[in-house]
């Protein structure tokens, strides 16, 4: 049995976050609430409260943004936080002490955390699997917030703002998050599952756009389905050989929030893991792509934070091994292809 505060299902629903997944977000939330998405740009707030044109879409009145995380914290109660894993745990170190422990949070972010330690400036000597925290573990870190949710699966925020049909993953363990999320985001074009694997989901999510910017990489040589299709299916063996190694189940790898969002986030030119990936391929460098793309690469970060575990632990996962040697390296992509080929596969499935 689960019980959901009334008050909950009737105030205003709260995104954390004004990229393209927030503005899909809270125009599916706003087919059966009223919304208040929050964005620390106030120009841009001000431009959205004006013109209600934001994303190349036209939203409901009952869509209003704010530069205030006070009055998120005030006026809504179920709040879904979608910024780039790099920033969430200053956002909740400023944004935790104003939420009791009644609030509800769901987050639709991809990466990982690393408590406070430094991406680019670690002694592999001293890290520790341990520091490698997911997106839930940090808000329950930084906030009196007990019931956490995270959304993973399918979910290219372009075509849902373009209307288009998709289905998604609400993951927590507590039912009545997984319900309320259901109730608010479920639509005639948004489906949402409902999982008590939260661990398991987020890191299906996660590790998917190592494998994503692979894809656009092969993309960018040109390269056809049948290495696209090959370079998937090995991928997500290494998916699961991380989650498993962090405490996640195998289960969640195969479902909605596993290979789904692998299919989608690493054949699509939607994808910014994929893009990211295909100008690369093309010979663009990390800093050029980087510098003008408009929204974070997760995946970028995921694959630095993914090789230290490769190092520390001696982990076999050739693809991010020979990825991380691509994007930080400077390595050969035709030699790289041809390291993978050939690469000694004892069988062709060993994950199950």
């Amino acid at each position: 049995m689960f019980f959901i505060e009334p008050e909950i299902m009737d105030r205003k629903v709260g995104v954390v976050g004004m990229g393209s997944f927030g503005a899909a977000l809270s125009m599916l939330l706003s087919c059966n609430t009223d919304v208040l998405m929050y964005s620390r740009n106030s120009e841009k707030v001000n431009n959205f409260n004006q013109t209600r044109f934001f994303k190349n879409v036209t939203f409901s009145e009952n869509v209003v943004a704010t530069d205030s995380l006070e009055e998120i914290a005030e006026k809504c109660d179920l709040i879904f936080i979608v910024i780039p894993s790099a920033n969430l745990r200053k956002l909740m170190k400023k944004f935790g002490p104003m939420l009791n422990p009644s609030k509800i949070i769901i987050h639709g972010i991809k990466g990982l955390d690393l408590e406070s330690l430094d991406l680019d400036n670690i002694d592999i000597e001293k890290f520790n699997k341990k520091n490698v925290r997911s997106m839930s573990k940090v808000i329950l870190e930084e906030s009196s917030i007990v019931r956490v949710g995270a959304l993973s699966g399918p979910n290219l925020a372009k075509e849902i703002l373009a209307g288009q049909p998709t289905a998604t993953v609400i993951a927590s363990e507590f039912e009545e998050v997984i319900k309320i999320g259901q109730e608010k985001l479920s639509g005639e074009k948004f489906y949402v599952f409902g999982s008590n694997d939260i661990k398991s989901a987020e890191f299906a999510g996660v590790f998917k756009n190592i494998i994503a910017l692979g894809s656009g990489i092969l993309a960018g040589k040109g390269m056809g389905k049948n290495m696209q299709a090959m370079l998937i299916t090995r991928g997500l063996r290494e998916m699961i050989i991380f989650g498993k190694f962090l405490g996640a189940k195998r289960r969640a790898f195969l479902g909605t929030a596993g290979i789904g969002d692998l299919i989608a986030t690493a054949t699509s030119e939607l994808s910014r893991n994929f893009s990211f990936g295909k100008r690369l391929g093309q010979g663009e460098s990390m800093e050029e792509i980087l510098n003008t793309m408009d929204e974070v690469v997760e995946g970028v970060r995921t694959l630095q934070i993914a090789m230290l575990l490769v190092k520390k632990y001696s982990l076999q996962t050739p693809i991010t091994y020979i990825m991380y040697k691509i994007v930080f390296d400077n390595y050969d992509i035709d030699k790289a292809i041809s390291y993978l080929m050939r690469y000694p596969y004892a069988d062709d499935v060993d994950f199950i």
